[in-house]
């Protein structure tokens, strides 16, 4: 299966540019509010929320009790309250099975912020516009900072260097948009995958443990909270050097179509990967990310459907140590 099955995807700039916003439209953002908003989302997700402060936003991942992640998401303290994003096309089936929990917590709500949106910034001129003095406080990816209509938080570079940010607008007008150029968000999400940042789809929810995902190097596991839905194979996973397949990020020189979301990639006839993103560039090339085993990696790989397509292994702004741990062990 390859992108071409679904609606024609937009493509995006390459090289990418180094300075520029767009917004989010496949994200929502939710808001949830009460007295049992941190012991709620403590039993759920895979961050510590004495760690989400007002400067402090990691990223963290909701998962089914046997580890697979259904959700990833960032979190914002805002006052008392936590801030999430949620991917638009999931976000309606997350809402109502985390509701099935909340109701354990009287009081306590989670609703979707009908007016907010995220902003995708690339480069550092847009963000110092709109932090001013405060950018100083925005050093490593996680570093957040609030502002008057929103909080601008700091995010993972990709690995050739861009500066990235995430700008959450809860409050203003559709006219209150930062300056400079606008890029599209193609752009943005060609910027994810060149930063090693995973993202789910219907056909990859539940299909990855989030260490698969390298969740753990982006800020968004955190492995000595208490227990939580899933915590036990997570644990188990990270404790005992179990994990056998990680994301890896690999481009494609010229292709008509890329794969899509949840297929197979193989080395020769096996089955060694599936794809999580990609992003197809004007000049015909693409890149993607997806979860291969590590035995498997550093072998000739094509897409299922794809076979002249040569998938060339990139960086990751980032080090995944377990592929060293793992590799005399795969079998």
């Amino acid at each position: 299966m390859t992108d071409t099955d679904s609606p024609v995807s937009a493509v995006a700039d390459y090289p990418l540019p180094d300075n520029g916003w767009t917004v989010l439209n496949d994200r929502v953002v939710v808001r949830i509010s009460g007295p049992g908003t941190d012991k709620f989302l403590q039993g759920q997700f895979s961050q510590n929320l004495e760690e989400v402060t007002p400067s402090r936003s990691p990223r963290a991942a909701a998962s089914t009790p046997k580890g697979r992640a259904y959700c990833l998401t960032r979190m914002i303290r805002a006052g008392g309250d936590i801030l999430m994003d949620l991917p638009s096309d999931l976000a309606d089936g997350i809402i109502t099975h985390l509701r099935k929990y909340l109701m354990l917590f009287r009081g306590t709500a989670m609703d979707v912020i009908e007016n907010a949106r995220v902003i995708g910034i690339l480069g550092n001129p847009v963000a110092e516009r709109l932090a001013g003095d405060a950018m100083e406080d925005l050093r490593e990816p996680s570093d957040s900072t609030e502002l008057s209509t929103g909080f601008l938080v700091k995010t993972q570079p990709t690995a050739d260097g861009i500066p990235r940010f995430e700008f959450w607008q809860v409050e203003g007008e559709d006219s209150d948009l930062p300056g400079g150029p606008q890029v599209s968000p193609a752009d943005w999400q060609a910027s994810e995958i060149a930063a090693g940042i995973a993202s789910l789809a219907p056909a990859t929810q539940e299909s990855f443990v989030p260490q698969m995902l390298n969740w753990q190097h982006v800020d968004g596991v955190h492995f000595k909270k208490g227990c939580y839905t899933g915590q036990e194979v997570i644990a188990r996973m990270h404790f005992l050097g179990q994990l056998k397949k990680s994301l890896f990020r690999f481009r494609i020189e010229q292709t008509e179509a890329m794969p899509a979301p949840g297929s197979s990639l193989y080395a020769g006839d096996r089955s060694v990967g599936e794809v999580v993103n990609t992003v197809r560039f004007r000049d015909g090339s693409g890149e993607l990310l997806a979860v291969v085993r590590h035995d498997a990696a550093e072998n000739a790989l094509h897409p299922d459907g794809l076979p002249g397509a040569v998938l060339t292994p990139m960086p990751l702004p980032y080090s995944v140590p377990e592929r060293e741990k793992s590799a005399q062990s795969d079998t």
